[in-house]
């Protein structure tokens, strides 16, 4: 069985872009492996969410192309991130923004609880974690190395992410950060869940 795209990219990461990431959130190089560890499959995990309505893989696709097809290396990617330059391919922000809208607070604090991390570095590793995703993306699927860039084919590699995610400890950590009714909306309904779960009434 092939190594799956987080599995692929975590071994990419391994060495020197460790390195910088230990030294920009000032962690030891296992906190820090822990982290993006449980990060990288959290962030395919909403990507493949995302793609599973088909605007969601369309828009993508489109942003894979328009932002992220320049072919540059993890490394290169990371270091225009780390050197602050502001481009739409190196904002994480703005990427994690459209990969989490409104659940992005909650991913952060998600991610800093389970690792230990806190709050603010979480924030800055899937600011800086977010650009190397999508680079990544680009480079697998308009790369010819996926049989062909489509929505189709993007929706479905990112659909076994989500699966592989959900499987795997951070599983817990992905359902958290979205709704509890799988609506892509947090409604009354998992209001009522979370409130009746914090004041110890009946789930």
């Amino acid at each position: 069985m092939s190594n799956s795209l987080a599995e692929e990219l975590l071994q990419q990461l391994q060495g020197a872009p460790l390195q910088q990431l230990s030294q920009q959130l000032g962690t030891g190089h296992a906190e820090t492996s822990n982290a993006i560890g449980t990060a990288v499959p959290l962030l395919l995990g909403a990507l493949g969410r995302n793609a599973a309505q088909p605007s969601g893989a369309d828009a993508l696709l489109g942003a894979l192309q328009n932002d992220h097809s320049a072919g540059l290396d993890i490394g290169s990617v990371l270091g225009s991130v780390l050197g602050g330059a502001q481009t739409r391919q190196t904002n994480g922000a703005a990427i994690l923004g459209h990969i989490f809208g409104d659940n992005q607070e909650r991913a952060a604090a998600g991610l800093g609880q389970a690792t230990g991390l806190g709050n603010d570095k979480a924030t800055m590793l899937m600011q800086v974690l977010a650009p190397i995703v999508m680079s990544f993306l680009a480079q697998r699927f308009l790369g010819g190395q996926q049989g062909g860039a489509s929505p189709a084919v993007l929706g479905q590699v990112l659909g076994q992410e989500r699966q592989a995610a959900q499987q795997s400890g951070g599983g817990g950590l992905l359902g958290a950060v979205f709704d509890q009714d799988g609506d892509g909306q947090l409604g009354l309904g998992d209001l009522l869940k979370i409130g009746g779960g914090l004041l110890g009434g009946k789930r």
